[in-house]
Order: C-alpha cells, then structure tokens, then sequence
C-alpha cells in the first residue's frame, strides 16, 4: 500500500516466449475511486511522459503488453494522485502468457498483403521496417494447435556481416497443410546487428490453386502466390537474439489456413554488410564507433536511402556531365606552365607538370559519382598519382625560385619526392600534406634570398618588375587556392570550387616559376691545343720490309 509514500516501484522478468504481459491493480482500498496511476515501462523506470493510466477510469484497472521483450526487466510504477489523504492499499498482479497460438494476432507488413502467401518473421517485438506501413490482419487459428515444432539453421560465417543460414534438407521446403513450418536464426550480439538480415522466398509448388503459402504470426511479412512468385525482404541493423520465420498456407479470399495444401517453397536467409553492395551511385563502407562495427552505404550524385536507391535528389544527366567536364578540362590550364618551363629550360619541373595535368584529368574522370565516369586504371592508383603530383608541382615550383646550385636543387627534388609520397600514404586528405612542404619549401627559399641579397648587398630579385607584375600576382593566386582548398571547398560545391582550385594554382605556377639563369660571365677553363695526343714512332724502311728489324735504322716517321 501507499501511505506517506507517494509511489510505488517494482520489476518483473520477463523469460523467452512470452506472447502477452498484463498488469492489473487490483483490491484498492482507502480511497474513494482508486485514486493511482499505474505506468509500465521496458528496461528503465517509468519517466514523467510515459503512458500511464488512470485507475480511477478504468475498472479493472490494467495495462496490456503485446509481444514484449524477452530476457528483459519490466518497470512497474503505481503513484497516488496528489493531494489524496491517507494510506491506499491496494495488490499488484503480473500475468505473462505462454508462447502458444493466440486467437488472433497483429502483423505489421511492410507491404500490402494482397492475396498471396508468404513469410512472417520476429523478434520480439519485431523491428520496425523503414518506410513501412502497418496493416493490421487478424488470422485464426485452430485451438487444436498449440506448440509449433521448430527447425534449427546452419550458421556459415564467410565475411565480416556475411554469414549464410543453412537449412538442414532445405534450402527448398514443404509447407503442410496442418501446421505452419517454424524456423529458427541466431543472430549473435555485435557480431550481426551491423549489418542487414536478407530473406528471400520463392515459390516453386502449389498442388492446391486456392491457396499459397503464408506466415501467421506477428513480425514481418513476405508474400508470394502464382502470379508474384518471388518476394524479398531486407531489415537493416537487426536486433540480436532469436528471430523466429513462420511458413504457412492460407486462403487467398479468407486469409484462413487452408487444408489439403502442400506447398514447395525456397527460402534463403543471410546477412551481408549492405543492401545491393549499395549500387552504382553509393559504396558500402564499415564503420566503427567505440566498439562497435556496422557497415552502411555512402551514397553520392545526391542519392539517398538505405541502399542509395532514393533518387529523389538525384543529380541529372546533364549535371553529372557538366561537373566531370569542369573538373577535367580545368587542368588544361597547366599547358602555359609547361611551355613557360620549356622555354625557360626548367625540364625536370615541365615533366612534373605534365604527370600532374595527366593524372589529374583521368582521377577526376574515374571519381565521379552516377555513370559519367571513366577509369583507364585502378581507382587508388589514380589517387594517389594525382595528389602527389599536385604536391610536387608546388615543391619542384618553390625551389626553384629559391635558384640553388644544380646538385642541391635534385637531391631536394628527390628527398621531397620520397617525402611526399610517405606523407600521402599515411593519409591522403590531411590539410598538412599540402601547407608541410609549402611552408618548408618557402623557408628553403627565403633562405636562399637572404643569403643572396646579404653577399650582393641588394634586394634580391633585384628588379622591381619582378616583383609587382610576376611575383606578387602569384603569390596572391597561390593564398587564395589555399584558401579556398582549406575553408570553402565541401562536398556540395566541390566540382566548381575544386575546378577554380585547379585553375589557380597552375595560374600562380605560370606567374612564380623564374626566368630563365643567365650564363655566368667568368672565364672557362682554356681550349686545348690541336696536336697529337700521343706518338707512334715507327721506322718506314721496318714498315715496308726493306730491312732487317734488328739492324733498323733510326730513320722513322710519327703519326698522331
């Protein structure tokens, strides 16, 4: 009872296949009407907005819970009305009833049902399917039958979240006309609930025409019948624990198990990471978040849904082509580059910015989402070409502003390779594989002017030309694709802003690579005289046979 107490709570254990929970107040005494609210609520107390009723408006007073969950603590609250005087005595009862057929049971379908067969499976309670609508169907079974001989599944595991259950005689099965056929997945805890639970059903054999096979209790539903003979069925991130699948036969006019029915069914049931491998416009990804792993669909094109399948916000044709376009044919402004470090005799740096033009044509041509895409190699080759050549086109760039002696120059072109290509491996997207090297380059750089200007004792480059019409407009172009690269560029302008990107810094390339090194004017090493580089003294009359080798005279001719 309640006295100077205000609310009363308890917690009852709910065991494995239990259909129904009733709660029920009974034998209140103290006060006029039974002045209480009762609340129940699964694996947490009651709050404040939970439903709760009013004893003194129903009589009995009682809370019903249809398929509650199993292996799990149920909270009963009982609080007295406020400002109720006095002690209210009353009894708390919990009924909860066995797993045996009901008169009559929900089904929340995530489809019309139709006039047709199929599968219901559950948990308890079943899940919820996305963007589905539940149709209340009510089936009457025998009250002869009470307990459904259940079949038990082979557990194959392939893959992470892909794991195929074996029917033991199946995969092909007959539904009688009697009684339903029950089968029963494990679907283990982590292991499983990241994925998405696959069900598959097709009908092979009907040897009666009224009617198909069908499932009978509460959960999900799968239909198939003469006309539709294959349905399919797929529940994203699935609850852990026993999911229960019922086949059975029933009447396409009375929604009535049939009899003299034997029906051959196929049925296939497995978990994989996502829906369709998501498709053409998404790919599937597994995530971890602490510890936990689940896999989903990144979808792209403006693509939606569980298996990327929304299009809804789905990009056209026509954008798809444009946006390939921009970000293709932007890098053919790295052609004035290449002919101005031709014409400047810079040739190693020309060949980098080639390799840069080239493979980032062909990337941004395989990187595009929907079917506008094209790849003359593997996608992560393309990658990772493509960003490193972006990062050596700014370091080949800078130190060779910086005018080092020809040795110096290559032995940092080769370590900023290596660097580089380390640095894009660890990880290819990170701010500071593109300001690292800038700013270590530029430190190279103004290094190499300071100690110029200090030993000519003039500002270096001298020329103020130099300065207001190459070097500061390339400089003010590199900072603003910098700036735009690190604070503007997102995933819903990134075609165009990447597009000025490109255009950008090969912009600022054309505008700070340095003209071409004057001859030095000091003198050379002298040429040398034309003459013999050595002598061979032969004597002629020797040569000719004429005489005796030892008795040569000195008489002889050299040649050079």
């Amino acid at each position: 009872g309640l006295g100077d107490l205000t609310l009363l709570l308890c917690r009852v254990f709910v065991p494995s296949y239990t259909s129904r929970v009733l709660v029920e107040v009974l034998r209140c005494r103290g006060a006029e009407g039974c002045p209480l609210w009762l609340r129940v609520r699964a694996k947490a107390p009651p709050l404040h907005n939970s439903t709760a009723l009013d004893c003194r408006e129903h009589d009995p007073c009682q809370l019903a819970l249809d398929l509650p969950f199993w292996q799990h603590w149920y909270y009963v609250l009982v609080e007295k009305h406020p400002g109720v005087p006095g002690t209210i005595s009353f009894q708390v009862t919990v009924l909860a009833r066995p797993p045996f057929l009901p008169s009559s049971a929900s089904m929340n379908m995530p489809h019309s049902f139709g006039s047709a067969g199929g599968m219901a499976l559950g948990d308890s309670p079943p899940p919820t399917s996305p963007n589905s609508t539940k149709h209340p169907v009510h089936i009457t079974s025998p009250a002869s039958e009470r307990c459904w001989p259940i079949r038990p599944t082979l557990r194959n595991e392939l893959d992470t979240f892909s794991v195929h259950f074996y029917i033991f005689f199946g995969p092909n099965v007959s539904v009688p006309p009697d009684r339903p056929a029950v089968f029963v997945i494990n679907l283990l805890p982590v292991l499983d609930s990241g994925g998405v639970l696959n069900l598959e059903l097709r009908l092979n054999v009907v040897r009666w025409p009224c009617c198909t096979p069908d499932g009978s209790l509460a959960g999900f539903l799968l239909s198939v019948n003469a006309t539709a003979s294959l349905s399919r069925l797929r529940i994203p991130y699935p609850q852990t624990g026993s999911w229960y699948l019922s086949l059975r036969s029933l009447c396409a006019t009375e929604f009535e198990p049939c009899t003299n029915v034997t029906a051959e069914v196929y049925l296939r049931t497995y978990l994989s990471p996502c829906i369709n491998d998501c498709g053409i416009y998404g790919q599937c990804k597994l995530l971890r978040t602490n510890n936990y792993l689940y896999a989903a669909c990144e979808c792209k094109a403006g693509w939606n849904g569980w298996g990327c399948t929304d299009n809804s916000e789905a990009f056209s044709y026509g954008f798809q082509l444009l946006s390939t376009l921009l970000l293709c044919l932007s890098n053919v402004m790295f052609v004035p580059p290449v002919a101005i470090a031709v014409r400047s005799h810079y040739l190693l740096e020309a060949a980098v910015y080639i390799f840069t033009m080239f493979f980032s044509t062909f990337y941004h041509a395989c990187d595009q989402p929907g079917i506008v895409v094209f790849c003359i190699m593997e996608y992560d080759v393309l990658q990772f070409c493509d960003f490193l050549g972006s990062l050596m086109s700014v370091w080949v760039t800078v130190i060779a502003m910086a005018r080092l002696q020809p040795v110096v120059k290559q032995v940092l072109y080769l370590l900023g390779a290596m660097l580089l290509s380390m640095a894009l491996q660890m990880d290819r997207h990170g701010l500071w594989n593109l300001l690292g090297p800038s700013l270590f380059a530029l430190g190279i750089m103004a290094v190499a002017w300071t100690a110029r200007t200090i030993r000519r004792r003039h500002c270096y480059p001298p020329t103020w030309k130099r300065w207001a019409f190459y070097l500061c407009p390339g400089a003010l172009i590199a900072a603003a694709a910098v700036l735009l690269y690190a604070f503007v560029e997102t995933e819903e302008n990134y075609f165009y802003i990447h597009s000025i990107w490109h255009l950008l810094i090969a912009g600022s390339v054309g505008f700070l690579l340095p003209p071409r090194a004057k001859p030095s004017r000091r003198l050379g090493p002298l040429p040398r005289r034309k003459g013999c580089g050595y002598q061979l003294c032969v004597n002629e009359q020797e040569e000719l046979g004429l005489v005796d080798p030892a008795v040569a005279s000195i008489n002889s001719i050299c040649t050079s």
